[in-house]
């Protein structure tokens, strides 16, 4: 059994107040696939309390049924910052709007995701999620994500949903901005991508192929 850490977002509002938070399927489908193939899964958030769900996100009464357990963990959760981060095997943030916000902008966060490269555990993210790097750079100026393969919400997909104006930064120029090696299936078709123990998907669609792929990599 491995112990995975995942860490939400808790920015609840875009750029124009429209609201937003977690897109719950991204939390929701990797949290119940490792708990179904037996690891541990601690769930925290950037700063602590209740992680909003993003509106657009929400789920009829069966399936709120079927993820009751995993939407229950999103009342209250402890700031990532207060567990000890060491125990953990690997790290796996769900996207959504508010990932965009809290998340490329947070040193504490980025220091932990260092500690985690560093010590060669996995860090996984899917959709927005992959924003976090955006603001991540080693000591000598270069960019955490320089040079590595990842996937992560395409341009495209951000003005099909209409949501170009409402965030700071379009994701996908900004990992190429950075040196990162971007793939991009077609809008809203599922891609998980792996570089080493960075393991990256493009949109909501790609939640079980980055949990299949992080589950493997746990072995």
């Amino acid at each position: 059994m491995s112990r995975i850490l995942f860490i939400l977002t808790n920015h609840d509002r875009m750029l124009n107040g429209e609201p937003t938070g977690v897109w719950l399927e991204e939390f929701a489908v990797p949290y119940q696939m490792l708990r179904e193939a037996g690891h541990d899964v601690s769930v925290a958030s950037v700063a602590g309390g209740q992680v909003p769900i993003d509106p657009n996100s929400a789920v009829d009464d069966d399936q709120a049924k079927a993820w009751q357990d995993a939407i229950e963990q999103l009342e209250s959760t402890p700031a990532f910052d207060t567990l000890d981060t060491d125990r953990f095997d690997a790290v796996y943030m769900p996207g959504g709007h508010g990932t965009v916000f809290d998340m490329p902008y947070n040193g504490k966060l980025h220091a932990l995701l260092f500690s985690f490269a560093d010590t060669d555990r996995i860090i996984a993210s899917v959709c927005h999620a992959p924003a976090v790097f955006g603001g991540m750079r080693r000591d000598d100026g270069t960019p955490f994500i320089a040079g590595r393969h990842v996937a992560g919400f395409t341009d495209s997909e951000e003005r099909a949903a209409g949501g170009e104006e409402k965030v700071p930064f379009l994701l996908e120029s900004r990992l190429k901005a950075l040196g990162a090696q971007h793939e991009g299936a077609e809008d809203w078709h599922p891609l998980a991508v792996q570089d080493g123990k960075l393991i990256t998907g493009q949109n909501p669609q790609s939640s079980a192929a980055v949990a299949e792929k992080l589950i493997a990599a746990l072995g």
